[in-house]
């Protein structure tokens, strides 16, 4: 087993695919530490794949994944999470924007004993407008909400203690979300300055777009890390203050038609009548949606999850040494 394992997913980025490679390997040859390269096509529709193939015929440390279409960035990343089997795992973009010079610091903190070292872009050479003041204020709010505090959520340079990252789901966005996540596990988390250079080739992928849908998935880390394994405090909270406000508008209205018999409720106080009984009602369908979390908590923990994503296939040369004994345990069989 390779005492590191370096996760690069790629779409569309047969500019630079070559390039990182020997980029990767020049660098992690120095360190003089076992290691393996997981390279993950996620359905690009160029050379991509053709390139990560041609890799991995002539070089038995790379390991290529070939996802059967586009699952998003997180998907493949947890692609190549899984097939991984270094003792440290580092994850990094395939579009040349994170320098594998890098690397050997990243190495340095895991070696002081952190669980998650995690990359921070201090010196940003993207958009003003389009990307570093929507990602300075989602950082912020994250570190707010998380407790985490690190300036750099949304970089996928970061490294990773094996039995760390094979703990947490990821799906949607969620990668950029990984310190979070692991700070609920109880792992610990550094973070160290990262350079980040322009895109030398290809065109990027990242857009305004994805800050809408990086919020939404902001609200569900806060939720999951507030209320994962306990989703009855949350609505049930709701539920049991609209159930208890309903009562006492109930109460009053029966205290007002036992004092005056003949006053009809639904004339002089219909508003106040509509509004409890909509209060007692939503207050117990909170409880009710409380509880199916509860048993949907239940069924995390206790049964296996799908993946959120489908390989097509796997792609990685056997060693010559390893053929032979293949070969000759062929041998022995007649």
């Amino acid at each position: 087993m390779a005492k590191f394992s370096i996760v690069v997913p790629f779409h569309n980025e047969e500019e630079n695919v070559t390039v990182l490679y020997a980029r990767l390997k020049q660098v992690m040859e120095q360190i003089g530490d076992s290691f393996e390269m997981v390279l993950v096509d996620d359905g690009s529709r160029d050379r991509t794949y053709k390139l990560l193939e041609e890799i991995a015929a002539v070089d038995s440390r790379v390991l290529v994944v070939k996802l059967r279409r586009n699952f998003g960035q997180t998907s493949a990343l947890s692609a190549g999470f899984d097939h991984a089997s270094g003792e440290f795992i580092l994850a990094m973009d395939g579009d040349l924007q994170h320098d594998p010079n890098d690397i050997p610091a990243f190495i340095e903190r895991l070696d002081e004993g952190y669980d998650v070292v995690s990359g921070w872009r201090k010196d940003r050479m993207d958009n003003l407008v389009m990307r570093r003041i929507p990602s300075s204020c989602a950082n912020w709010l994250l570190a707010r909400l998380s407790g985490v505090n690190i300036h750099d959520f949304g970089t996928t340079f970061k490294a990773y203690r094996r039995e760390v990252i094979q703990n947490i789901p990821l799906y949607g966005e969620m990668h950029r979300f990984i310190p979070a996540l692991a700070s609920w596990y109880g792992a610990s988390i550094c973070e160290i300055p990262i350079r980040n250079v322009n895109r030398e080739c290809g065109k990027s992928h990242y857009g305004i777009g994805r800050t809408f849908r990086v919020f939404f998935d902001l609200l569900t880390v806060r939720f999951l890390l507030r209320y994962m394994s306990r989703p009855l405090h949350f609505f049930g909270g709701f539920g049991l203050l609209g159930i208890m406000g309903g009562s006492v508008m109930a109460a009053i209205l029966l205290g007002m038609k036992i004092l005056n018999p003949a006053m009809d409720v639904m004339h002089h106080h219909g508003p106040m009548f509509v509004i409890g009984s909509v209060l007692i009602v939503s207050g117990i369908q909170m409880v009710a949606i409380g509880l199916l979390g509860e048993l949907q908590v239940r069924h995390y923990f206790t049964s296996q999850h799908p993946t959120s994503y489908t390989v097509d296939r796997l792609v990685r040369l056997v060693p010559a040494d390893e053929q032979s004994m293949l070969s000759e345990g062929k041998e022995d069989s007649f």
